[in-house]
């Protein structure tokens, strides 16, 4: 996607007194004080991005296939371009989802994101192991990779334009995760999937993906990352910086930091997956991590009936924030991509709590505007 450059104008306004919200009563888009979509308000600045499911991407869901359509002008698959779901078998692949994926995005004229071509989560056992249940040596599992790759990146070339090409390799630590990929092909597995992706595809952009890039030493190690995919002329376009954030951490200026951080390498930054936790912390954690997960306790799961209003205001606030942060730094964020597009569609209804009820997003479950909490973000662009 092109940067676009600087415009002069700053404007951003939060309003007190925002309006009363409650699930029960979502407000509607002909009741916003603000008449205009999220692809609209940032025409110009960076694309605004959603996750879709399969039932949205199916035709299932025909309303928030509907609503995508009017709001957004760039999506992201959330689970049919992952490894279990489009190559769940050695020799078998499964593309009518992705393909129907695909032809949503070409028909909506939008910019079409892969996502994720290698992962520690959702890869079948039977890319690591022989058929004799060994350990795949390091030449024969580059051999599965590039071949996967090659498959489903040639498929789309020139259609999906950009990749998460590596998800979610690094520990908070700034150490390399412990995986089956690292374990048997050693440090250069990153390098040697973005290798392949630009093979495949020359033109697409490609990108490293990961949660929590607002921890120094994690940071620190993308940004060596992305230096020594430099140094082999091997390109890298940008970092999606997974907002998977709560209503009071991290803190604006932390997340800010790692946007000026990997921009200085002269790589730009996509915010993938953005929501916010409104919910109690179970352990403490703010993080991605599937494995992260707890018992229900019905503590955990205080807005069963509603979002008190106290909280819709903080939520308002809490993306206001962000945003005019993301607006402010518009030369280098390419993409802001909200990770599910109602609140009954986020994963963290069921994360890392199953049956809880979280309000993470800018569309209610109802399919309509949630008034303050959308408005105080296009207001950031002066809309």
């Amino acid at each position: 996607m092109k940067i676009y450059t600087r415009i002069i104008a700053f404007v951003w306004c939060l309003t007190s007194g925002l309006s009363a919200y409650a699930q029960a009563q979502p407000a509607k888009l002909t009741g916003s004080s603000v008449k205009v979509t999220l692809k609209e308000a940032f025409k110009g600045a960076f694309y605004a991005g959603v996750a879709i499911n399969r039932r949205q991407i199916q035709g299932a869901d025909t309303k928030g296939r509907e609503l995508i359509a009017t709001q957004f002008n760039s999506i992201s698959p959330e689970n049919d371009l992952k490894w279990s779901s489009i190559h769940p078998k050695k020799e078998a692949y499964n593309f009518k989802p992705a393909d129907d994926y695909v032809d949503f995005g070409l028909k909506n004229r939008m910019f079409i994101v892969g996502h994720t071509l290698v992962w520690h989560q959702q890869t079948p056992a039977w890319v690591y192991n022989s058929e004799s249940g060994n350990k795949l040596s390091r030449d024969e599992l580059l051999k599965v990779m590039e071949d996967h790759i090659t498959t489903v990146v040639g498929r789309y070339k020139g259609k999906i334009g950009g990749w998460d090409v590596v998800n979610e390799a690094f520990n908070d630590n700034g150490t390399f995760r412990k995986s089956d990929w690292h374990d048997i092909i050693g440090d250069d597995f990153i390098e040697k999937a973005f290798e392949f992706a630009h093979k495949a595809d020359p033109k697409a952009e490609l990108y490293y993906n990961d949660y929590n890039l607002y921890v120094p030493k994690k940071r620190e190690a993308v940004v060596s990352l992305i230096k020594r995919l430099q140094a082999k002329n091997i390109p890298v376009t940008a970092v999606g910086e997974q907002g998977h954030y709560g209503l009071n951490s991290p803190a604006v200026n932390q997340v800010e930091a790692s946007i000026i951080a990997f921009t200085a390498t002269g790589a730009s930054v996509n915010i993938t997956e953005l929501d916010i936790n409104v919910l109690p912390n179970a352990n403490q954690q703010i993080n991605a991590d599937l494995g992260n997960t707890a018992d229900y306790q019905a503590k955990y799961n205080p807005y069963a009936a509603g979002l008190p209003d106290t909280i819709a205001t903080q939520l308002a606030n809490r993306y206001a924030a962000l945003f005019a942060m993301f607006y402010k730094h518009k030369a280098v964020i390419s993409r802001v991509t909200f990770w599910g597009l109602t609140d009954g569609d986020s994963w963290l209804n069921g994360w890392p709590i199953r049956g809880r009820t979280n309000y993470p997003l800018l569309f209610d479950r109802a399919y309509n505007i949630k008034q303050p909490v959308f408005d105080a973000v296009v207001k950031v662009a002066g809309r």
